[in-house]
C-alpha cells in the first residue's frame, strides 16, 4: 500500500477520527434507545440522509423513524470496521462502516436482521464533528420466526426495553 493513499494519521487526524466515530455511535444508540435528541446530536441540522425511500433532510427522517421502531421489543443498530479518513485540510473527513441491526419482536417471536453499510461525511464547524451526509447501502435482510429463547432464567434481568424510550436516560447503570 502507498502512504500517499493510506498516510500515517496525525494525532490531530487520530482524535477527528475517533470524533466522527463517536457520532456515528451516537445515531445507533439514539435510535435503539428511541431517543430523537440524540440521533439529531450525531447531525448537523442541515445534514441530508438518503435511507431508502427518504432522500433529504436527516433530522425530519428521525423524526419520523425513530418512533416506528417502539414497534419492536428492542433494536441492535451495531457497526462495525468503521474507516474514517480526515481531509488534509482537517475540517472534513469521509467514512463508511458495516452495521447489522437486529429487530426482535417478541409477539411474533421473531428476529429480522438487516445488513448493510453506511457512508457518512462529516464536518467540524466550531470545533464539534457531526455527521453532514449518510448514504445506506442494503446489502439483505433475514427474518428468523419462531426464535427459541436460550435455555437460561432471564427473569433477573433488565429487560431490554427498560430505557426505551431513554428520555435523555445517560448512558451507563
Amino acid at each position: 500500500m502507498s502512504d500517499d493513499v493510506y498516510p500515517t494519521p496525525t494525532v490531530d487526524q487520530l482524535l477527528a477520527a475517533e470524533a466522527c466515530r463517536e457520532a456515528a455511535r451516537r445515531y445507533s444508540y439514539g435510535i435503539d434507545r428511541l431517543d430523537v435528541d440524540t440521533c439529531k446530536s450525531a447531525f448537523w441540522p442541515d445534514a441530508t440522509d438518503v435511507h431508502g425511500a427518504h432522500d433529504g433532510n436527516a433530522w425530519a427522517f428521525f423524526d419520523r423513524v425513530v418512533p416506528s421502531h417502539a414497534r419492536w421489543t428492542f433494536t441492535m443498530h451495531s457497526i462495525y470496521n468503521h474507516q474514517v479518513h480526515v481531509d488534509p485540510a482537517g475540517d472534513t473527513a469521509r467514512g463508511e462502516m458495516y452495521c447489522i441491526t437486529h429487530l426482535f419482536d417478541a409477539d411474533e417471536q421473531a428476529m429480522s436482521t438487516w445488513y448493510g453499510r453506511y457512508q457518512d461525511s462529516y464536518e467540524r464547524r466550531d470545533g464539534e464533528w457531526r455527521i453532514s451526509r449518510r448514504v445506506c447501502v442494503h446489502h439483505g435482510t433475514t427474518v428468523d420466526t419462531g426464535v427459541d429463547p436460550m435455555a437460561i432464567d432471564a427473569a433477573p434481568y433488565r429487560q431490554a426495553s427498560f430505557d426505551r424510550p431513554a428520555g435523555g436516560r445517560p448512558i451507563g447503570p
